[in-house]
């Protein structure tokens, strides 16, 4: 049994020093094994000495396998272990932090001691400073216990490893999937990647895919499903690095720069909480986990995106936030919906899934006058038009089939994704800008997309559509085709700029048709209204 106390005392360094001499132990005996190979009998050797000296060779080699087998398993294991505990140690220190700045004391048994209960507490405050202490004192539990259940599967998991190395259990071939892990290219391309993960035998991708380590979970040309399951485990810790650093910037007070990092930190905080309630809506894959910078950045897929025959991604505009913008998840599971009847009744049957992504820094209105980061340029946008595109190219790096893929880009995010568009090699099929003010480029052909899918939709009174801030106004592109926002018999129309994938409308009918494939479906408008007509006379 794992007590806390253990768990003080881990040390992941040395764990990784035991896997790089394990490693330098293996490479020994595999050099070995090529010696024993080009001392085999030489060719014309015949007779009954021969034939010992043939089978002894094969049991040298039988044997030198298996041991290589032994070792490689085991340095997989200590691997796999050294990375875990890393995480729980991590998980340890940000609660020991937590523990701490509430004036708790977590006891080598892991037990919460009330070590500095606050003094001079108003008789009117006691009870809620009572209650506010038990909440916390049960956080620290919880969190306490999970470090300790997650610390036990590690240490049972390690020691299952070694004693079938201690009794000749584990044979050629049956080894953990980490043998490989250090062949991993180090921030490699979504092709660099996935040649990795296809390299592959069919154990080690298995092995990964059960239990696959942290940094598997924002490497695109990865699979959706290893992704998903690497960024779901990451959450937990995540959260208490978050807490932790809340907690310190809260000791001796808050003001000036640290008051604007602790807002930051709410704010992610709050970004985990959505995610997970998005996560269990079910059906869902989270593709992308990462709480740097100034604001936390997540991609969670409806359907899987492993299997999938069509799949969306749809990059949203100006004031995007993981925490607020919980709405684009339902209107892309409501879009999914529609594109998929639409492909069971017209089309080929394909299975959807619709990602939303929100991969990226995106511009806020209270960042207008930043010039690195205003709505008003386009840094932004191209900067993130890069992870964009790395992402699409990831989707289908990480396949061996070649999915339907629709890029979707509302506002500013339309942007973006007209800079994504713009990277060679992202795969994509097919875009869709909805309420655009500019993609990036005055000719369709840089997209680098098929001619005729490129799609463009504006509403009546969008005047954002209008602008042409970045590139010129998409409804004066030749070769994009404009998509109707109109009342139709396929549904109600819209106005303004942000009612595009409302349920019912026809311009979500006409985006669903792109998706599923069947953009010869779609109801055309150019989309030109009064706005167009003004900055035609301007320009």
């Amino acid at each position: 049994m794992v007590s806390f106390a253990d768990v003080r005392r881990w040390k992941p360094d040395a764990l990784e020093e035991v896997f790089r001499t394990l490693g330098k132990r293996r490479d020994e005996l595999v050099g070995l094994d090529d010696d024993l190979h080009a001392a085999r009998n030489p060719a014309g050797w015949t007779g009954e000495a021969a034939e010992n000296s043939a089978k002894r060779h094969a049991g040298l080699g039988k044997d030198l396998h298996r041991l290589v087998a032994e070792v490689d398993g085991v340095r997989d294991a200590v691997g796999k272990a050294a990375e875990e505990v890393e995480q729980i140690k991590k998980r340890l220190d940000a609660t020991e932090h937590q523990a701490r700045a509430n004036g708790f004391e977590i006891t080598e048994e892991g037990g919460i001691r009330d070590a500095a209960p606050p003094q001079d507490v108003p008789a009117e405050e006691i009870e809620r400073v009572k209650q506010q202490r038990l909440r916390a004192r049960d956080e620290l539990a919880a969190a306490v216990e999970s470090i300790l259940d997650e610390a036990e599967r590690t240490d049972a998991e390690l020691a299952k490893t070694l004693t079938a190395a201690e009794q000749d259990e584990i044979q050629p071939g049956a080894a953990p999937a980490q043998t490989m892990a250090a062949k991993a290219p180090k921030d490699g391309s979504p092709a660099e990647n996935a040649k990795w993960w296809k390299s592959l035998s069919d154990a080690e991708r298995e092995a990964y895919t059960k239990n696959p380590p942290a940094w598997l979970g924002n490497r695109d040309g990865i699979p959706a499903e290893v992704r998903d399951k690497a960024n779901r485990a990451r959450i937990a810790g995540e959260r208490s690095t978050l807490r932790a650093r809340k907690d310190e910037l809260r000791e001796g007070g808050v003001s000036g720069d640290e008051e604007e990092e602790l807002a930051k930190v709410d704010a992610k905080l709050k970004s985990i909480d959505a995610v997970e309630r998005m996560l269990a809506r079910g059906d869902r894959q989270l593709l992308l986990l990462d709480t740097g910078g100034e604001r936390a950045k997540a991609a969670v897929a409806v359907g899987n995106v492993d299997t999938a025959d069509h799949v969306s991604v749809y990059t949203p505009g100006m004031n995007t936030t993981v925490d607020g913008s919980l709405n684009a998840d339902k209107q892309m599971d409501q879009l999914r919906r529609q594109a998929q009847f639409e492909s069971d009744r017209h089309g080929d049957g394909g299975e959807v899934a619709a990602v939303t992504w929100v991969g990226t820094e995106f511009p806020q209105r209270s960042e207008v006058t930043d010039p690195d980061r205003s709505v008003a340029t386009a840094k932004l946008a191209e900067d993130g038009g890069k992870k964009l595109a790395s992402f699409y190219e990831g989707i289908n790096a990480s396949r061996d089939d070649d999915p339907h893929v629709t890029a979707i880009g509302h506002s500013y995010g339309s942007t973006i994704t007209g800079y994504a568009m713009q990277e060679q090699g992202h795969g994509v099929d097919d875009v869709v800008f909805s309420g655009s003010p500019g993609v990036g480029t005055d000719d369709a052909e840089d997209l680098n997309v098929p001619a005729g899918h490129s799609y463009r939709i504006e509403a009546k009174n969008d005047w954002v559509a209008d602008l042409g801030r970045f590139g010129g106004d998409p409804s004066h592109l030749d070769g994009m085709t404009g998509l109707s926002a109109k009342e139709s018999e396929h549904g109600k129309g819209v106005e303004g700029h942000s009612s595009y994938f409302a349920p019912d409308s026809t311009s979500q009918y006409n985006m669903s048709t792109v998706v599923a494939g069947l953009p010869d479906r779609a109801v055309k408008d150019d989309g030109r209204g009064v706005g167009d007509v003004i900055s035609g006379m301007i320009s």
